[in-house]
């Protein structure tokens, strides 16, 4: 792995938290649900701030923009998604969401220097990514930036981990992982429980299916755990998410990206602080980490 490689995975471990705990916090819910949305659920808020930037897209164009989420689900809680409220409405409420969050979480921290110079450094990022075949990174970055610089750094995020996810999507196809079976072989190399992928709407059936296609390709055996040939492929797929997404942190150099994990530690240590994100996700950041 490369030193850019390496640098851009140590800082999907910083800019990612920063980002997600908008899925997850009170105030996420809280402003959702003023606007109409049921939040029983986590998932319609989900797929409405996620996808809002897109515009009001319908079924297919969330299934393919969110991968690994199972038609069925997407047809649950998309439908409809904008007759609730618009894309504009929804933006609109995201920022005001983050806003509220992260001011309950750091307070006047929010407007310090050290905020303003962690934005600048993670807006300097974003906006040196390519976009082609990158939708979700492209939708982020034709918003406005935002003059607070507590929120324009949660935009950053925002523009770099969803540059991050896009590549990740291709990764996946060059792969040849389908998105039931890039959850099946995820859980295989133990990225995280089996358990904790339900929420992406997979039947038992769909999730034996797939199961049985990699066993059929060597890549998973009989008791679920991946070959040596799965967990090579799913290093390989991690290994092109990393080369894919290293473009923004070469673009900033290492030192002036050291500098930004530095400054925005407290704001990463807040989140982690207040226990808002789940302690197993299902991105399998506590375990797919970068060799040495």
């Amino acid at each position: 792995m490369s030193d850019v490689s390496r640098l851009a995975r140590s800082m999907w471990h910083q800019m990612e938290p920063i980002h997600a705990v908008l899925y997850f916090s009170p105030e996420g819910f809280e402003e959702a649900a003023a606007l109409g949305y049921d939040v029983e659920t986590r998932w319609p808020s989900y797929f409405a701030y996620r996808t809002a930037p897109l515009g009001a897209v319908g079924l297919r164009a969330t299934a393919a923009a969110c991968y690994s989420f199972s038609p069925s689900m997407i047809q649950e809680h998309v439908t409809g998604l904008w007759d609730t409220a618009s894309p504009a409405q929804v933006l609109r409420a995201r920022l005001t969401a983050v806003e509220r969050t992260y001011r309950a979480l750091l307070g006047d921290r929010m407007a310090g220097p050290e905020v303003a110079e962690a934005a600048e450094l993670a807006r300097r990022a974003a906006e040196s990514t390519a976009v082609a075949a990158r939708p979700f990174a492209a939708a982020n970055l034709d918003l406005p930036w935002p003059e607070e610089p507590l929120l324009a750094l949660w935009h950053a995020a925002t523009v770099l981990r969803e540059h991050r996810g896009d590549g990740h999507l291709a990764a996946l196809l060059t792969a040849d992982l389908d998105p039931c079976e890039s959850l099946v072989s995820f859980a295989a190399i133990g990225a995280a429980p089996v358990a904790n992928f339900a929420g992406r709407g997979w039947s038992e059936q769909e999730w034996a299916e797939a199961h049985e296609r990699l066993t059929a390709r060597g890549l998973v055996d009989p008791s679920g755990q991946a070959t040596e040939r799965g967990r090579a492929l799913r290093d390989q797929v991690e290994r092109m998410t990393d080369e894919l997404a290293a473009a923004p942190w070469r673009a900033l150099g290492e030192e002036r990206a050291q500098r930004l994990a530095v400054l925005a530690g407290p704001v990463l240590g807040a989140v982690f602080g207040a226990g808002l994100l789940p302690m197993t996700s299902t991105l399998g950041i506590a375990t797919v980490k970068a060799p040495d």
